[in-house]
């Protein structure tokens, strides 16, 4: 793949992974254009793009017409979701919507527009559910604990019948746990570890729910770089993939590292407060999970490269100066 020659088009491309990978393709010379319908609740924040140069495009893959935006593009990396697990169980139709139904609208228009482009879906590890054997491989059962499992698992395996079915070399990456500068700070609606950040940039103690369930998380500039390696690796068409990132932690041990880094990147003496997961969280929660991703590092070569105590100092440096942009 030629990046400098390339015309790619990033869907959720002013979120958190999309902004980023946006960046990254620019800087090695793509021509780039973000699609992202900027809605409620989401990633997409305008200061995630600021000075790039990459072309924002606000659209909704649910409506109008996405073919004069994917026109001719020769690589999609797909990251348009709604990927709140409670905004899924409240409103799972609209969650389907997206998920589901505006994936269809997608490959539809590709078909059309972009018949031979290179697409990298971003699935997620949710619809495993609560895993059954550690770590997770991609041969283990699906059986999604909420409808936002059930709608993500949905939009992937619409991609995956597009590659059996029409030829399109397609990758799909299902993610865990992902962080790191431009991620969701104000809530817990990204991930957990958003809103713990928040509060240690604004001095205040963060709740950690139960404590012992382990995490693989990935720093942002190691998803991206896998990211660009499925779309570069032949080899890897037409498969579905497990990402983790570095070796598995507890909630409590991530709380640690967080008030640490707190502590010698801002010089504050943060605190946490642990509680039982509340009610409606617990009957969705997956417990303990994390990743067998052996299978995509032999494809691509791939590894991270930022570690999890280390990623976080990179965040937390990353927001200080930033933070009102994030509020």
């Amino acid at each position: 793949m030629q990046w400098d020659r390339a015309k790619v088009l990033v869907t959720g491309g002013a979120g958190f992974l999309g902004a980023n990978l946006c960046l990254a393709l620019a800087a090695r010379g793509a021509k780039v254009t973000a699609l992202d319908a900027f809605l409620f609740g989401g990633g997409a924040n305008p200061a995630n793009l600021d000075g790039s140069g990459v072309e924002l495009v606000r659209a909704d893959i649910r409506e109008g017409d996405l073919r004069p935006i994917i026109e001719g593009v020769d690589v999609i990396f797909n990251l348009a979701a709604q990927t709140s697990h409670m905004g899924g169980q409240r409103d799972p139709l609209a969650d389907i919507n997206v998920n589901a139904v505006g994936q269809v609208r997608l490959i539809q228009a590709a078909r059309e527009a972009a018949p031979n482009a290179v697409v990298v879906h971003a699935s997620t590890r949710q619809f495993y559910g609560r895993p059954h054997y550690l770590p997770v491989d991609e041969n283990h059962p699906v059986a999604p604990p909420d409808a936002n499992g059930v709608s993500k698992f949905a939009g992937e395996q619409y991609w995956m019948i597009e590659h059996r079915t029409a030829g399109r070399p397609v990758v799909s990456l299902r993610l865990t746990n992902c962080y790191g500068p431009r991620l969701r700070i104000r809530d817990a609606r990204q991930t957990f570890l958003g809103i713990w950040l928040r509060c240690v940039l604004e001095n205040r103690p963060f709740e950690v729910w139960g404590g012992a369930q382990l995490r693989d998380m990935t720093y942002v500039d190691d998803v991206t770089e896998a990211f660009i390696r499925a779309a570069e690796t032949p080899a890897c068409y037409g498969n579905l993939y497990n990402l983790g990132g570095a070796p598995p932690a507890s909630l409590l041990e991530i709380a640690e590292m967080t008030i640490r880094q707190g502590k010698a990147i801002l010089g504050i003496e943060g605190s946490f407060t642990t509680r039982e997961f509340p009610a409606d969280r617990a009957t969705i929660d997956i417990g303990s999970y994390h990743a067998d991703d052996s299978a995509f590092r032999a494809a691509t070569g791939w590894a991270p490269l930022v570690g999890l105590e280390d990623g976080i100092g990179r965040s937390l440096d990353w927001y200080r100066s930033r933070l009102p942009a994030y509020l």
